[in-house]
């Protein structure tokens, strides 16, 4: 199984549909979890905690319902998959994620905006047992390290502190390379480290 990480930075793009179709195939060989990122639901989130002061806490609570958000969206394109939630297990070759407050318990994801929806993704991963985790955004990288990128605020603070514990396959795909799938999955040089 692999799990995918579809970035909030692809909702308006003219990809993700194509995307989405594009990781519904390569299902049909391989299973596939997606999770959601926040996109426009996750940034009204940061919208509001600027307007009314609300603490971190409060703000991770309302970004793990912006995912789950953008997860109904992302169903909506692809109707025929099996939406899954946090503690149940897939049974079909193509599921979405849509996250719960069950997140809220669990002790390696802290409740600050150090830990996003690629956090959460790899913590899934881990959760699943997962060979391989798929991060899709809208950003071309130029490195692999895991630092590197935390530094460009490509992927998020609380990452690497999960990475180190327990490390997974991961690998970052531009959003536009989506006809790819097939060898980016396999490429092995393409991992972060």
């Amino acid at each position: 199984m692999i799990v995918v990480k579809v970035g909030g930075s692809l909702y308006s793009t003219a990809e993700l549909a194509h995307c989405l179709s594009a990781l519904a195939n390569y299902a049909t060989q391989h299973p596939i979890v997606i999770v959601p990122g926040g996109g426009p639901f996750a940034d009204q989130v940061r919208t509001a905690q600027t307007i009314h002061l609300f603490n971190d806490e409060v703000a991770h609570h309302m970004a793990i319902i912006a995912m789950k958000q953008y997860g109904l969206l992302l169903q909506s394109h692809i109707p025929t998959c099996q939406t899954l939630n946090t503690l149940g297990s897939p049974k079909a070759p193509l599921s979405i994620w849509l996250p719960d407050d069950t997140l809220l318990s669990e002790p390696s994801l802290s409740k600050s905006w150090d830990i996003s929806s690629d956090s959460i993704a790899l913590w899934l991963a881990n959760r699943l047992d997962a060979e391989q985790l798929l991060l899709i955004k809208r950003v071309f990288i130029n490195t692999n390290s895991i630092k590197e990128l935390t530094s460009q605020s490509i992927i998020d603070q609380g990452f690497k502190t999960l990475f180190s514990k327990r490390p997974i396959t991961t690998k970052i795909i531009h959003h536009q390379a989506y006809d790819n799938l097939s060898d980016s999955i396999a490429n092995p040089s393409l991992g972060l480290v």
